[in-house]
């Protein structure tokens, strides 16, 4: 008796499945630059401030490139963006594993937006990929299917994150078991995001995009449904920047000196949380059938605030570790929902457009974020910035409840 093989659905084609590798190939390398690299700067001999500084320096050119990619990737195509972005991520690997100057490390950081991964549970989905990649995936997905597949690529970079931070793990466990020097074993890695970063552009070529219509001669830059929404995506947005700025690899950061916490822990411990994120992924779409896609992600946001204030609070690593993981998996939740119905609700020719332009506040001012993170560590309480997080994204929820809670994507309607 033979085993009837599953079959993936019929809109899961070979194009979405290579943009899923794509994503899972960036996940795997963020999952082990979001731990090594904060740790690699302190061996480096840099302070909280200016290691808050080479973030930030992240945090820019994140901003600049999504916003590049945003407004050109409607005109040129999304393909060829994704393309370059993958060799940009070669060439900051490079750099990084290359020099200890701080002058380059900062050039290193803006070219390959490190830092810039959103943190454990994540699964690559932000920076300057995201506008180009976004709207491939509504445009081969369809509406019907535009958040479940934004739920299995969410599921993909988590568990691909996940076991990045297993490979964060390799320089201790080099140095344990051969003697390599732990700084070797890291630079080693970034070495591994320059192959990777080539893996990741190559894999886009054959990907099929479909040819846009040109616009009218007169015809506005922007659809109607994009002018009425894209501002307030730009205001719920700038309330989150500050506080994904002072999450990220800041919260690495924050392990490592509350606690005494090692590359090795920090690893397992990222692990766990994008294991954690992984089934609330691919649960994202049931999830907005049942309460609607703004009612969903303000449930889920607003429980990820109160367990991230309670993180800041405990008094040793495994008790944060634990509620660490419970944010992680409740706030994966809203990340496919809020990524489909922005793409639900604009009009199909701007969705790379809206996806850059309704990021860049918070792009910009998450670029702040590492940097008045460090000092505000540094000066005044260790704990502040994620304190200030928590509350910053308390008002994002209720905003984004205020502004769409009358709105309706098309599976909706």
């Amino acid at each position: 008796m033979h085993r009837r093989t599953p079959r993936l659905p019929p809109w899961l084609g070979r194009d979405l499945r290579l943009l899923f590798t794509g994503r899972a190939l960036r996940s795997l390398s963020l999952g082990y630059l979001n731990v090594i690299a904060p740790i690699y700067l302190v061996a480096l001999g840099y302070s909280a401030l200016r290691i808050g500084v080479v973030f930030t320096a992240g945090s820019l050119g994140s901003m600049v490139l999504t916003a590049l990619v945003g407004l050109v990737a409607d005109r040129v195509g999304r393909k060829p963006l994704l393309v370059f972005l993958g060799l940009l991520t070669a060439t900051s690997g490079l750099l990084f594993a290359l020099s200890p100057s701080f002058g380059v490390l900062l050039v290193a950081a803006a070219a390959g937006t490190v830092g810039r991964g959103g943190g454990a549970g994540a699964g690559g989905a932000f920076g300057p990929y995201f506008p180009a990649e976004q709207a491939l995936i509504a445009e081969l997905s369809g509406d019907r299917n535009r958040t479940s597949a934004f739920g299995i690529v969410s599921l993909i970079g988590v568990l691909a994150g996940a076991a990045g931070s297993l490979v964060a793990t390799f320089p201790s466990v080099a140095h344990r078991a051969f003697g390599i020097a732990t700084i070797t074993g890291e630079r080693m890695l970034f070495l591994l995001t320059v192959v990777l970063g080539v893996v990741m552009a190559t894999i886009i070529l054959p990907v099929h995009e479909r040819e846009r219509a040109p616009r009218a001669p007169g015809a506005p830059r922007l659809g109607s449904s994009t002018r009425r929404m894209l501002p307030r995506f730009l205001i719920t947005n700038a309330t989150n920047g500050l506080a994904v700025g002072m999450l990220g690899p800041v919260v690495v950061y924050w392990f490592h000196v509350r606690y005494g916490a090692s590359a090795a822990q920090l690893g397992g411990l990222y692990f766990l949380a994008n294991l954690a994120a992984a089934p609330s992924n691919l649960l994202a779409a049931r999830f907005a059938r049942w309460l609607g896609a703004v009612r969903a992600v303000v449930i889920a946001r607003s429980t990820s605030v109160v367990l991230l204030a309670a993180v800041a609070l405990m008094p040793n690593f495994w008790l944060a570790g634990i509620l660490f993981l419970l944010r992680t998996q409740v706030n994966s939740l809203s990340g496919p929902i809020r990524q489909s119905f922005l793409m639900g609700v604009v009009d199909e020719a701007d969705r790379s457009t809206a996806a850059g332009l309704s990021n860049l506040p918070l792009q910009a001012l998450s670029s702040a974020g590492p940097t008045i993170a460090g000092q505000l560590m540094q000066t005044v309480w260790l704990e502040l910035p994620l304190m200030l997080a928590a509350a910053l994204q308390g008002v994002n929820a209720g905003l984004y409840y205020l502004f769409f809670r009358n709105v309706k994507p098309p599976e909706e309607g």
